[in-house]
């Protein structure tokens, strides 16, 4: 059988962590999924009756008297040596009790306290419940605390249920404190507003894309997006102390380091420095998505830091804490949507040519040079159109075979941008093949799918032959083929979908029932056109 077209199981590609008993299957697109115990996964009905869910942090992390709880952070935001900005639009802010974090996360909360924000989405990390690929989100419709009870956007939820990324799951909200933690700081600094609470589990590079694009569908220009996360955790309480002297410099100089990346909004960047340095900073997800959401002329600026152990004077263990202002404007939501599918129109024949120019001009120079070229090295005008956002795959042929093939589905950034990235990974890092050498890339073929972005359907049998990519989500795994995948080897729609359940790692039977479908489209054109 062919491989043509099959893309990568690459780590670039998948849109959930793989399975840590299946590390050497062929699986695509796949994560492992929380026990069946743990999982609930449900719909919500943005009419559905009055459910209140307690809050069970007061008391222990902060005040559960209401009038003291009140006073205790209106004196934490009066006493915030800063001015509030008008233009915030996504905060980090810590999520520890109030005695230890309350006068840092106010920073924060003082500086977007002139806005009215109609929406707060507020993400954090999950400490005690595993859930590999995706994130909680409460079915309650508000959750109270001793200041009243907060309204969650039960539109903008729903909205995110349609995605098996974000579902509801047993006993997250009884257990975790880091965004039930922000709320009667958020009642005290904003008044009125309806939240979107996320708990975010374990996800690799290509969930978080995959969150952020779907995060960015529901914000607005009256939303506050927050990412809820401590910083660095030292101490042998906490497995993590790289130094013994001069600890609290040392700290401020590994979470500043952090604070770089995330001042650039660097998302890579930021996930690299955590794994290189092992900092323990426990909303790194979180924070990578919000980073992931950002739009490019955000601009960052750090309010406040502060440590436990500088507080308690007590240097064997120590947390960190920032607060952490992202000042900007959410884009405006069109009542007519900008396309960001294709068409055979959508990209002239000029266009195409310029497409496969780059991509090979791309891969040349990264095998030749080591280096990464950029449109303008190569003669390379950016049209419109290769501007829109878009997924993309990139596929190299030589003598009729496979060479390699890596892209993402889900639209992200500008076609040319994924092109150029996608173009050296099918080169260099699909796993099924080495590295491609100087003396192969005269002979290579260059093949791009510039895909429309994927749409739920209901049943298998709305899947098109030739016309639809395909994905196919059940119990945990995911597998994808390109729209050209079953004309190439001439299957039937049965047995596209046997080969597609296999490559998920499901029984050969699996898509037969049970399972969930998204599409796409893609205009595909290569060096022969």
């Amino acid at each position: 059988m062919s491989r043509s077209h099959i893309p990568s199981i690459a780590l670039l590609v998948p849109l959930f962590t793989l399975a840590l008993l299946a590390l050497t299957l062929p699986r695509m697109l796949q994560h492992c999924s929380a026990t069946d115990a743990q999982k609930e996964e449900k719909t919500m009905d943005a009419k559905q009756p009055k459910k209140v869910f307690d809050s069970p942090l007061a008391g222990m992390w902060y005040e559960a008297d209401a009038e003291r709880l009140a006073a205790e952070i209106d004196h934490y935001i009066a006493s915030a040596d800063t001015e509030p900005i008008d233009t915030v639009q996504a905060l980090v802010l810590p999520h520890a009790g109030y005695r230890y974090s309350g006068a840092a996360a106010a920073f924060g909360l003082k500086a977007a306290g002139r806005r009215q924000y109609k929406r707060v989405i507020v993400m954090g990390p999950s400490h005690r419940v595993f859930m590999d690929g995706y994130a909680h989100v409460s079915d309650a419709t508000h959750i109270a605390t001793p200041l009243g009870e907060v309204p969650l956007d039960l539109d903008a939820i729903s909205a995110l249920l349609k995605h098996p990324e974000f579902r509801v799951v047993r006993n997250v909200d009884a257990s975790e404190h880091s965004v039930q933690i922000q709320l009667p700081l958020l009642q005290r600094a904003l008044k009125s507003f309806q939240l979107v609470p996320i708990v975010i589990g374990n996800v690799d590079d290509e969930s978080v894309k995959r969150m952020a694009t779907i995060l960015q569908d529901i914000v607005t220009p009256d939303t506050l997006v927050i990412a809820s996360s401590d910083f660095t955790h030292y101490g042998a309480g906490f497995g993590y102390a790289p130094f013994v002297d001069h600890v609290l410099e040392n700290l401020e100089k590994l979470d500043l380091g952090a604070w770089e990346h995330i001042r650039n909004k660097d998302e890579a960047g930021f996930r690299h420095y955590v794994d290189e340095t092992g900092a323990t900073i426990c909303g790194r997800h979180p924070i990578s998505i919000l980073l992931s959401m950002l739009p490019g002329e955000s601009e960052a600026r750090l309010l406040k830091y502060d440590t436990s152990g500088r507080m308690t004077a007590d240097t064997s263990t120590s947390v960190s804490y920032m607060s952490i202002a992202f000042t900007g404007l959410w884009p405006e939501k069109k009542t007519t949507p900008e396309s960001t599918g294709v068409s055979e129109g959508s990209l002239s024949s000029q266009e195409k040519a310029l497409l496969l120019k780059l991509a090979r001009g791309m891969l040349e120079a990264y095998i030749i040079t080591g280096k990464n070229a950029t449109p303008e090295d190569l003669g390379i005008e950016i049209t419109p159109a290769m501007r829109r956002t878009m997924g993309v795959f990139v596929t190299l042929n030589m003598n009729g075979q496979l060479r390699g093939c890596i892209g993402e589905i889900f639209p992200r950034r500008p076609l040319y941008e994924a092109v150029m990235e996608r173009a050296i990974d099918a080169g260099v890092n699909d796993p099924r093949f080495r590295t491609v050498t100087e003396k192969e890339l005269p002979m290579l073929e260059y093949e791009i799918s510039a895909l429309t972005p994927p749409m739920p359907v209901s049943s298998y049998r709305d899947i098109v032959l030739g016309k639809h990519g395909m994905v196919i989500q059940k119990n945990g795994h995911s597998a994808v083929f390109l729209p050209q995948v079953a004309p190439e080897q001439h299957w039937t729609l049965e047995e596209t979908l046997t080969h597609l359940s296999l490559k998920a790692g499901l029984a050969a039977d699996a898509w037969k029932e049970g399972a969930s479908w998204t599409v796409f489209e893609a205009i595909v054109f290569n060096d022969q056109d």
